[in-house]
């Protein structure tokens, strides 16, 4: 089955899903029930998905969504509402910045219009890493408009700066009784300078100063800290030798005995990469992208790997003893895929899309994902 043909049947199953009217809600309301297993009166979950890169054709279906006036990408997400919604903590991936009027092109220089923000913040995202090597295509003020976007929304982010006053500060999500840090940092800015006298407004990749600002969260009072890294080599499903490094270097940093950073969460590679439990620290390489439109890998072909990834949700329990570390109790990744003839994205476990013949989709993005021993880690397949 080519990538065109699987396409049309998951936009047919989309519309079956949608047809379904109550008896849809219903097996939803069931979903969401089940989406995050019970963390205890005291601890949480946590999840988290992959890019965000509003192509033209995701903005043109946002602006049909719409009823042609604005655009509405609250309908894109609604298929990740249930497993984003009832988290306790869910942080989102912006690849793209928030362009001007009549400047939301979808494509480098990205841009997107802010009612890109307003479906995250309607879907229950928390806080978005804002770090990515096209945080600069509009410079400062791409970044300022970003941020501002983001704060209107009532949407977090980490990782971008309109001053150093807040480059310096920590981004601490309450999570129940927990506070958590989330942290992020990019390997690039595509060759565009960092602005002129603002050298901290984009976070860079660097092992020393990551650690720096784990263990400046935690005296800020994080009980985990979060950190978000864009890095890795495009279309290739398997970690680098550069974030296989990383990994290791990050998760054996040690303050007091306690590691500095308690998850690692990979964008950028445009395909899902895999898990792995590294000292004792869960880190996903990549989870994908969540939203694109058709993707082209470095051949020039189409690419169907470019439209799969995975929403990453994890379970912490608090410390067993005073000062110690919150522990991922559960680790779960659910398999998605951007539907984009239908501009929705698919959570491949649901029954309507299984049937539309994308099992094997769904094994192929599990077997990437188990493929460094995550399965024998403890890591599950969600629902």
């Amino acid at each position: 089955m080519n990538a065109r043909a699987r396409r049309r049947l998951l936009a047919l199953a989309l519309t079956a899903v949608l047809a379904a009217g109550a008896a849809c809600q219903a097996h939803e309301r069931e979903q969401a029930g089940r989406a995050a297993p019970p963390a205890g009166p005291r601890g949480f979950t946590l999840v988290a998905s992959g890019d965000v890169l509003p192509h033209s054709s995701v903005i043109e279906r946002a602006q049909f969504d719409s009823g042609g006036i604005g655009y509405d990408f609250r309908p894109l997400f609604a298929g990740v509402k249930p497993l984003v919604a009832p988290a306790d903590v869910a942080l989102c991936h912006m690849e793209g910045v928030r362009g001007t009027d009549g400047d939301d092109a979808g494509s480098p220089p990205f841009a997107a219009p802010p009612e890109v923000v307003e479906g995250l913040a309607a879907t229950g995202y928390d806080s978005c890493a804002t770090a990515s090597d096209h945080a600069l295509d509009s410079g400062a003020d791409g970044v300022r408009r970003t941020l501002e976007t983001l704060d209107r929304a009532g949407v977090r982010h980490a990782g971008t700066a309109r001053t150093v006053a807040e480059a310096n500060s920590v981004t601490l999500l309450r999570a129940g009784r927990a506070k958590v840090a989330h942290l992020a940092y990019t390997f690039d800015t595509d060759g565009v300078p960092l602005p002129s006298g603002q050298p901290w407004a984009v976070g860079l990749i660097d092992e020393g100063k990551i650690i720096a600002d784990a263990r400046a969260a935690r005296k800020a009072g994080a009980d985990v800290v979060v950190v978000s890294l864009r890095w890795g080599t495009e279309w290739q499903d398997g970690p680098d030798d550069r974030q296989l490094d990383l990994a290791r270097r990050l998760t054996a940093s040690r303050d007091g005995g306690r590691p500095d950073i308690d998850l690692i969460l990979g964008t950028h590679a445009h395909v899902p990469q895999p898990y792995e439990k590294v000292n004792g620290t869960w880190v996903v390489y990549g989870m994908g992208d969540e939203v694109a439109g058709e993707m082209y890998n470095l051949e020039g072909a189409e690419d169907p790997r470019g439209n799969q990834s995975t929403l990453s949700r994890f379970t912490f329990a608090p410390p067993r003893r005073p000062g110690g570390r919150w522990e991922v109790v559960r680790a779960e990744f659910v398999p998605l895929l951007f539907d984009v003839d239908a501009g929705r994205v698919v959570n491949l476990n649901r029954a309507l899309a299984e049937g539309a013949g994308v099992r094997g989709v769904r094994d192929r993005i599990r077997q990437v994902v188990e493929s460094r021993g995550a399965a024998t880690a403890g890591l599950v397949m969600g629902q």
